[in-house]
């Protein structure tokens, strides 16, 4: 029988063309790409294959961009906060940074593009009350208040690229030249990159895809002192900043930006800030202006009969591919790092592309194939997560990146991995690139909606947070649940309004954030809309601190939908009487321990009529409410279980008011799931655990049937 093949791409590097040869072969590959640091060797490029070849636009070009400084990308950084004693104070601005990374920019006026603030009353320094030292990286300011801090916001040049510096450092490359970045909106590197990219084209023919890694602005990555991250914000439009952008966007805007609206109070607009309308008129503004210039590289690509890629990762800043001007770019294909079944889908549901493709975990780096390791294990959880969301919107691609030649010396790697891909293709074979069985819609309520698709509660790409896995945790639920999922913003509601055919609505998150809506909640037309559709029949979900802003006596502007409030110590003295158990509901089934994650505290009952399904330590932590004819539930949080996936489909399913519908396409055990299509006429019951299981499965009339499955194990049926 002859071996599967398709849909899998490899790594491969110089003078290791027989081992590649053989993966390939094992693994069913049809693509050979390199990755950072390596080199495909003739040999290689004349395999059987197409051929995937990394492109960096903006580095690798020493040669150039040392004779053009003054063009190196910029950022906006603020200094530590500093205490002044007197009434004179010296900051060193560079004094947390790494200086192999960034040089202060001197050529600029620092009296026009720098500020300094009195971090204390809030108030900004006068120019003539401070001075630049450029002999030190300082600055000294003068007529301080004593017992107050200070803080510098400066422009600094980005003269090592953040990406290579981190595997530089992660794959110790000692020697190896650091490679200084450019900025395509000064005039010599915008001509540098058209001229390089049409003299590349020429000299690489053999290359089928040109995988752009990406284009022009790194995401926010700053290293600290010590040569560690500093801070790291996977969504951050710093690094775009440069006087020429500025200039330009004040010409068009009608009004300039300052330090303090890039660096913002040191938290320098993270994706959990509430967006101002001014940042986010700069990240439009950025965006349409790289949509332009990644057109003009996609359209070299296509005249040399060569196909366009972008990896979702590096400098992929303004090339949002949930935004309005993605389209326009007419890249072929999206590439993107797999770490979880939220990552997955972020990449799978990419609109406008002819296929997406994910870059599966572990990378083949040292710091996991070294001996004592077993990267079996990530391996396997990662393939096992992600697959929950690729039966419900496939990747067109597989595949990985590293050294192949790390992973070669692990046999068992290789031999998993083998029936991984396999099961991929095999999972395509009996989907058919139909749209499987969804139970109901649900959208999910933020600042960012849509331009943020599955991108929500992220702090650095699918990893941990502290503060955020207890709703990072919804995503991933979702990602693999058999429901349709949108993202719609609070300015989608107040100027579309809800879309009829939206089931149930989740707004989750800290107070505050981004993700709860902060102020928001104090716009009377927003509490109307969703009020008057959550009484007339929808569904409302909260988790942690919905709607919540301190305002006219409630904190969750919402609370008579959800019949609970935080308590915020305003109201000790107003007795909670309300905290009797309600038993048997459907929310709860035979769900009997409960995960809340880091949870939420002293949220209570407003009245009797509220369902209490969990009550401990005096607070209430999951309960459910009617209100009107629509039904709201309250979770205190939900990091990511299979006991919490089912908590939140029960959740879904009750305050959309179509409990009889879960039995459809169903596993009564947690651990399993089922995912129905019925254009092609197939199912599949997937164990998403890594011990045997048994689960009675529902089919779409509620006929059961009773199924024992492997580790991990699928099982596809007919119907």
């Amino acid at each position: 029988m002859t071996k599967p093949k398709g849909r899998v791409t490899l790594p491969s590097e110089e003078g290791f063309a027989a081992e590649t040869r053989e993966i390939m072969q094992r693994w069913g590959a049809d693509a050979i790409r390199d990755s950072d640091g390596t080199k495909l060797d003739t040999e290689i490029k004349s395999l059987d294959a197409k051929i995937y070849t990394a492109y960096f636009p903006t580095r690798g070009h020493n040669e150039f961009i040392g004779q053009h400084m003054e063009e190196c990308p910029q950022i906006y950084l603020l200094s530590d906060f500093t205490l002044a004693r007197a009434e004179e104070l010296t900051i060193d601005i560079l004094e947390s940074y790494y200086r192999e990374q960034l040089d202060v920019d001197y050529i600029h006026d620092p009296k026009r593009y720098w500020q300094v603030m009195d971090r204390t009353s809030g108030e900004l320094v006068p120019v003539e009350h401070w001075e630049v030292q450029e002999q030190g990286n300082k600055v000294v300011i003068q007529k301080t208040t004593p017992w107050h801090e200070y803080t510098v916001s400066f422009l600094a040049y980005i003269k090592w690229d953040p990406v290579q510096m981190y595997n530089h450092i992660t794959n110790n490359w000692g020697d190896k030249p650091h490679e200084i970045p450019f900025d395509v909106k000064q005039p010599h590197s915008s001509a540098f990159i058209l001229d390089t990219m049409k003299q590349w084209l020429r000299d690489n023919p053999e290359v089928d895809v040109v995988r752009f890694t990406t284009f022009f602005y790194q995401f926010g990555l700053v290293f600290n002192q010590y040569g560690k991250e500093k801070f790291v914000d996977w969504f951050g439009y710093g690094a775009s900043v440069s006087v020429a952008m500025l200039e330009d966007f004040r010409k068009e805007k009608g009004y300039a930006l300052t330090a303090e609206d890039f660096v913002d109070q040191g938290y320098y607009n993270s994706s959990f800030r509430v967006p101002t309308k001014s940042y986010l008129e700069y990240v439009d503004f950025v965006s349409q202006f790289v949509s332009v210039e990644t057109k003009k590289l996609v359209d070299l690509v296509h005249q040399s009969g060569k196909e366009a890629m972008m990896f979702l990762g590096d400098q992929w800043i303004g090339v949002e591919p949930y935004g309005p001007y993605f389209e326009s770019t007419g890249l072929d294909a999206v590439v993107g790092s797999v770490g979880d079944g939220t990552t997955l889908r972020m990449i799978s549901d990419i609109p406008h592309v002819k296929y997406t493709e994910g870059r599966f975990l572990p990378y083949f780096f040292p710091d996991v194939f070294h001996e004592g390791n077993d990267p079996v294990v990530e391996a396997r959880e990662n393939w096992i997560t992600a697959r929950r969301a690729i039966l419900r919107k496939p990747i067109d691609r597989m595949g990985y990146g590293g050294y192949l030649s790390l992973a070669y010396k692990f046999p068992a790697f290789v031999e998993y991995v083998e029936q991984i891909t396999d099961e991929f293709r095999d999972i395509h074979g009996h989907i058919l690139g139909t749209k499987p069985y969804a139970g109901l819609k649900v959208a999910v309520l933020n600042c960012w909606g849509a331009l943020r698709t599955w991108q929500a509660f992220t702090v650095a790409h699918s990893l941990y947070s502290k503060q955020a896995y207890s709703y990072y945790g919804i995503l991933e639920s979702l990602s693999g649940m058999s429901v349709d999922v949108v993202f719609m913003s609070f300015e989608d509601v107040l100027n579309k309004g809800i879309d009829p055919s939206i089931d149930v609505i989740i707004n989750a998150g800290d107070a505050h954030t981004a993700f709860s809506g902060g102020e928001v909640w104090k716009n009377t037309s927003l509490i109307e809309l969703l009020r008057e559709w959550v009484y007339n029949g929808g569904g409302l979900i909260g988790v942690g601190e919905p709607s919540a802003v301190s305002h006219q006596g409630r904190f969750f502007q919402l609370a008579d939908c959800f019949g609970v409030d935080k308590e915020q110590g305003f109201s000790l003295s107003t007795d909670k009487y309300f905290s009797k158990l309600t038993e048997g509901h459907f929310i709860t089934g035979n769900i009997t321990e409960f995960s809340f994650g880091e949870s939420m505290k002293n949220v209570y009952a407003l009245h009797d009529g509220v369902s209490i399904l969990e009550y401990s330590k005096g607070e209430i932590h999951l309960s459910a409410n009617q209100a009107g004819d629509g039904r709201a539930v309250y979770i205190a949080g939900l990091p990511y279980t299979p006991q919490n996936s089912r908590l939140l489909m029960r959740s879904l399913y009750y305050a959309a008011g179509k409990e009889a519908d879960l039995q459809k396409w169903y596993a009564d055990n947690p651990a399993c799931e089922v995912h129905a299509y019925p254009e092609s006429g197939t199912y599949a019951i997937v164990n998403n655990s890594l011990e045997p299981q048994s689960t009675t499965v529902y089919d779409g009339a509620g006929n059961t049937s009773s199924v024992q499955l492997a580790a991990g194990g699928i099982l596809w049926k007919e119907f």
